[in-house]
């Protein structure tokens, strides 16, 4: 029995469209011969719909659409569809209107039903906001071989694995005892640093412990904030992995299951693999080129899904905005990026030569607008309102939002997407300014540290060499005087970061200790840190949370970001 994997990359609310990626890859997997075709979670809706589902003619339009799915399909194909059903007995006995469900289509019709048992809540994940949980699990079969079926989450209650049982049911050990050859998993999981080779282990550690053949089939493809990296694969009997699709891009391949032996191979046939075991681990590195190649589907995600086609930044001269118009370039393509250079009285002749060599380098337009008159005119307007104080923070914020004016202005003007260029350290503590560099329609570096972007800017100058022959580009894709200068606002004559700030290397794993392992400032200090500067750190978080809750969706690439997931009260007390 052959078996295809459609990694696919849908769009909310594109039922039409996204029915016709399943039709395509549909005739390819008949093509190869296959049997049986899996498609990602709600593939038909898209992951996450969030508050579309409680549109009813979004559930009446889907449920018309896989019908007319049904009927399309090559007929003898059984094909797993993701799709949300209605919940036909909430009225009467309460509960969700909704299930979250896999509808096995074949000749033409819906042959079974299948309800995702166990729904998450944590992160960004707001499933029990719309969906009934699937009460029991349940398997198909083709031939003599009976497949398992489970939706995401369904796969994450492995209690050796874990240490702890997140769930009541464990549906995994629910179907190995109701004898299933084999089990398929539709699954929409998104993307964080490291996190591939999480879910390999742990699928890993699940078929060995119930002994059956797991094959996982994600969803690739950025959503608003969240990313989508596919690496859909499959694990024989053994725990060996012995198919993995790509990341971060859409992909297919075809399985074999070998009844006779009970098990799962490649698709380089039976008995033999596509690739050895070696060549399909994930490394558990939190790479720069993961990260980057996420931030960059990220990027041309939402510039496609939203409609846009070029995208405006300010260029400083700074790392932060130079690695964002090298992620937009790679992107979108370079003549779809218009960098804005706007120098103050304040602006060092460097930064400005580095924007612009930055600029020759990635190849993209540019234009000049000083701010010094305006920034005059806004003197004399204040005058008197100013008058017997010193300048302080109000003026500096003045400059960047004349900045974020004339950004918005093109944006408007030319429809082009702004992007903003503030990094995770910036935005923890507030070191940005509401109106002025926090505008934008997405920030693409909100959940990447100081220190990552110095990595990042390092790996692209030295350790991309494929990406840059791709674009044919030279060696120092980032002017090394952007990597080496210290990092400054340029809002006042001398100013350094460091003036305002600790040094990001103290500052980073402060944050990362408080945000991503929730530390308390206590245990911050005893992994020895300087009380004071910790205790400063964390009441600057605290005081910032008005402004993350205004700024631009920011692409995640961690376990804890500020977006979707991060749901902290503004008005709170001091104390947490």
């Amino acid at each position: 029995m052959k078996i295809a994997i459609a990694q696919l990359n849908p769009t909310i609310g594109d039922i039409l469209g996204n029915s016709n990626l399943i039709l395509e890859a549909a005739k390819k997997a008949e093509v190869e011969g296959a049997n049986l075709l899996l498609t990602p979670e709600l593939s038909l809706i898209g992951y996450p719909p969030r508050d579309l589902l409680i549109n009813p003619s979004f559930i009446a339009d889907a449920g018309t659409q896989l019908l007319q799915l049904a009927q399309a399909l090559p007929p003898e194909l059984a094909v797993i569809v993701g799709t949300a059903l209605p919940n036909a007995t909430a009225v009467k006995l309460g509960g969700k209107s909704l299930f979250n469900s896999a509808v096995l289509l074949q000749n033409g019709a819906v042959k079974t039903v299948f309800h995702k048992r166990l729904l998450p809540t944590y992160d960004v994940f707001d499933e029990d906001r719309y969906f009934e949980p699937g009460e029991n699990s349940n398997y198909f079969s083709i031939g003599e071989v009976k497949i398992g079926v489970t939706i995401c989450e369904d796969l994450w209650n492995n209690e050796e694995f874990w240490g702890k049982r997140s769930y009541a049911g464990d549906p995994v050990s629910d179907l190995a005892k109701l004898g299933v050859d084999l089990v398929v998993n539709l699954s929409a999981s998104p993307y964080s640093a490291g996190k591939r080779g999480v879910r390999s282990a742990m699928l890993q550690h699940s078929v060995i412990r119930c002994g059956k053949p797991i094959i996982y089939a994600n969803q690739v493809g950025g959503n608003d904030d969240i990313i989508f990296d596919g690496s859909s694969f499959a694990v024989n009997r053994r725990g060996d992995l012995i198919q993995v699709l790509a990341s971060f891009e859409t992909d297919f391949a075809v399985l074999e299951y070998d009844a006779t032996k009970q098990d799962l191979f490649g698709s380089g046939g039976f008995g033999q693999d596509a690739r050895s075991t070696t060549d399909l681990s994930f490394h558990p590195a939190e790479g720069d080129a993961e990260i980057w190649a996420a931030l960059v589907l990220g990027v041309r995600d939402y510039v496609r899904k939203c409609g846009f086609s070029k995208v405006v930044l300010g260029l400083s001269g700074g790392i932060d905005s130079a690695l964002v118009a090298a992620i937009a370039s790679c992107a979108i393509g370079p003549e779809n990026v218009l960098g804005v250079l706007m120098p103050s009285p304040y602006s060092s002749d460097h930064s400005v030569n580095d924007a612009l060599e930055l600029a020759r380098n990635l190849g993209l337009a540019i234009e000049m607008l000083p701010i010094g008159g305006l920034m005059k005119t806004y003197d004399r307007t204040l005058a008197n309102l100013f008058v017997n104080t010193t300048f302080g923070i109000a003026e500096e914020n003045i400059q960047s939002r004349i900045r974020g004016n004339l950004l918005m202005a093109i944006s408007n003007k030319f429809g082009h997407l702004l992007l903003s260029t503030g990094n995770k350290s910036e935005m923890a503590v507030g070191y940005c300014t509401l109106y002025g560099d926090m505008n934008g329609g997405l920030a693409v570096i909100a959940d990447v540290p100081k220190t990552r972007v110095y990595s990042l800017c390092q790996w692209l100058n030295y350790g991309s060499e494929k990406i840059k022959n791709q674009a044919n580009l030279g060696k120092e894709i980032i002017p090394v005087n952007i990597i080496t200068k210290p990092p400054s606002a340029e809002l006042k004559p001398g100013q350094v970061d460091q003036d305002s700030l600790p040094d990001y290397d103290v500052l980073d794993d402060i944050l990362q200790r408080l945000i991503e392992q929730h530390e308390s400032a206590q245990q911050i200090v005893a992994a020895g840190h300087d009380e004071a500067v910790v205790k400063r750190v964390v009441k600057l978080v605290r005081q910032a949370e008005f402004k993350r809750r205004q700024a631009a969706p920011g692409l995640k690439i961690s376990d804890r970001a500020f977006g979707t997931g991060w749901r902290m009260p503004i008005a709170k007390s001091s104390f947490y």
